[in-house]
C-alpha cells in the first residue's frame, strides 16, 4: 500500500518535524529512531522495564523460598519483595494494555 502523506518511512522530502520547528527528513519519530541520538528508544525502555519487573520476581521468589527453608525469618521483608513485584507487574501490564489499545484504534484508521 502506498503512502498517500509521505508519512510511514520517508527517506527525503521535507515530512519531518525538528524540535526546534524546523523541518527535515530525518526528524520522523515514526522511523523508530529518537530524534535526540542521546535519548534511549522506546524499544529500549520498554526492555529495560520488563528486566526490571523480572528481576524483582525473581527477587520475591527467592525470599519466599528463603523464608521457607527457615534461611530467612523476616516475614515482612518477604511481604515488601512480593509486593513490589507485584505492582511492578500490574503497571508493566497496565503499559502493556495501554499500548494494545493504541495499536487497536490505529488498525481501525481508515485511509
Amino acid at each position: 500500500m502506498a503512502d498517500p502523506l509521505g508519512l510511514i518511512g520517508s527517506t527525503g522530502g521535507t515530512h519531518g518535524i525538528r524540535p526546534g520547528g524546523g523541518t527535515g527528513p530525518s526528524s520522523l519519530p515514526g522511523g523508530g529512531q529518537p530524534l535526540d541520538p542521546g535519548q534511549p528508544t522506546f524499544k529500549d525502555v520498554l526492555m529495560e522495564n520488563i528486566q526490571e519487573v523480572n528481576k524483582l520476581q525473581q527477587d520475591a521468589n527467592t525470599a519466599m523460598e528463603d523464608l521457607q527453608t527457615g534461611a530467612r525469618d523476616d516475614v515482612e521483608t518477604v511481604l515488601m519483595a512480593t509486593q513490589k513485584a507485584e505492582t511492578a507487574f500490574r503497571m508493566l501490564l497496565a503499559v502493556r494494555n495501554k499500548v494494545m489499545g493504541a495499536y487497536d484504534e490505529i488498525k481501525q484508521i481508515r485511509v
